[in-house]
């Protein structure tokens, strides 16, 4: 089943993404019929590991990589709901976003916040009748503008004494478009960015908005941070795998361009350098490819993540930046022309650097959980 859902997907990227991505990244078009066709085959409901939807994302990242963010922030929200959420809310929502009906993007970061989600200053307050009234900006939303449900972490006033045990994770459903897309609820519009474009990533403000309580994700206030890092962990396995599928097109452009550029009357793939340079790249394209795919078996076989995943993700998008590199400068002039996919990509690539958190943030994770356990074998 899997080898046909990826065959499937690969075809589609070839013949429908790959096409198309220059013309509409370029003209930051959002890829509503690209999107369209993906919730024809059924990848916004895939009932599969999340292994599966990470070889998938690694494909379609393949092709354009602001494609595989639309599909990340879903699947992540579709995770919290399935893992998280009340019946009710599993119920109402689900089947919905399965189809594509409803589609999910997640909101942490504010303007000046970071990587330090204890310090969220968004504050939802309480109100007489069990509801709340959220106040704030939030900031960074991939798919912000075409979602209709968004998973917002904010602060609640839970008196616990730890600030991350006074955070709330809410649902949010509204409208699409930017503008008030429900009353007291403002998305000011896109944000630009130098790549990752076509997708729309928005900021989203809070003026007296109201909730109920059963908008709380899983139905109690107070969760929110152990929830949102359960869903992030499934985004940095993700953001691996949108490093595995630049690294592959990269790679493939590289060699395809190094046997028919020709120089000393020989390709230059012939050159010792050059040929060097290809092993070293399709070396770090399959070890990236073999992290991401064990961070995702460890997600799927319920075993702790947050060192596989930071792995993975820290290996994955520092591989992506070194091979799209070469792959430029393989490429000479050619590379930096914009008729050619190796300038978007050298745009893409660093997104990958800071997605889900920072390399450095990575590697903070990483090493917490190794002392971790080698304190605890001592």
């Amino acid at each position: 089943m899997q080898r046909e859902i990826l065959s499937t997907v690969r075809s589609f990227v070839d013949e429908e993404i790959i096409p198309t991505a220059q013309e509409l990244e370029h003209g930051d078009v959002y890829p509503t019929e690209i999107v369209e066709g993906l919730e024809e085959m059924g990848i916004f409901g895939l009932g599969e590991s999340l292994l599966t939807y990470a070889l998938v994302v690694e494909e379609i990242a393949r092709g354009w990589m602001s494609v595989s963010g639309v599909i990340n922030t879903h699947v992540i929200v579709a995770y919290l709901v399935m893992q998280h959420g009340t019946r009710e809310q599993q119920d109402r929502l689900l089947p919905r976003m399965a189809t594509g009906e409803v589609r999910g993007a997640f909101s942490m970061s504010e303007p000046g916040l970071g990587s330090d989600v204890a310090a969220i200053a968004t504050k939802a307050r309480k109100n007489a009748d069990g509801g709340y009234t959220i106040d704030g900006q939030k900031m960074w939303l991939t798919d912000g503008g075409s979602s209709t449900l968004v998973a917002v972490l904010v602060r609640t006033d839970e008196g616990a004494e730890k600030a991350h045990q006074n955070l709330t994770t809410f649902l949010v459903e509204k409208s699409t478009g930017s503008g008030e897309v429900r009353p007291a609820l403002t998305i000011p519009g896109t944000i630009d960015e130098t790549g990752y474009k076509g997708v729309d990533t928005t900021e989203l403000v809070f003026d007296g908005f109201a909730v109920s309580a059963d908008d709380v994700l899983g139905g109690a206030p107070g969760r929110g941070s152990a929830q949102m890092m359960d869903g992030v962990e499934v985004g940095r396995v993700n953001v691996a795998a949108r490093g595995c599928g630049i690294a592959i097109r990269a790679f493939e452009l590289a060699i395809d361009y190094a046997q028919q550029r020709e120089t000393f009357g020989q390709p230059i793939a012939g050159h010792q350098a050059i040929a060097s340079t290809l092993a070293e790249m399709a070396t770090k394209v399959e070890a990236a490819h073999a992290m991401m795919v064990r961070a995702a078996r460890l997600k799927d076989a319920g075993q702790p993540n947050d060192v596989g995943a930071g792995m993975a993700k820290l290996l994955a998008g520092g591989f992506a930046a070194d091979v799209t590199s070469e792959s430029f400068r393989i490429h000479g002039g050619y590379g930096y022309s914009e008729e050619y996919e190796m300038q978007r990509l050298m745009r893409e690539a660093p997104f990958l650097l800071i997605g889900e958190g920072t390399s450095e943030i990575q590697k903070t994770i990483i090493s917490r959980g190794l002392l971790e356990e080698y304190a605890s074998n001592r």
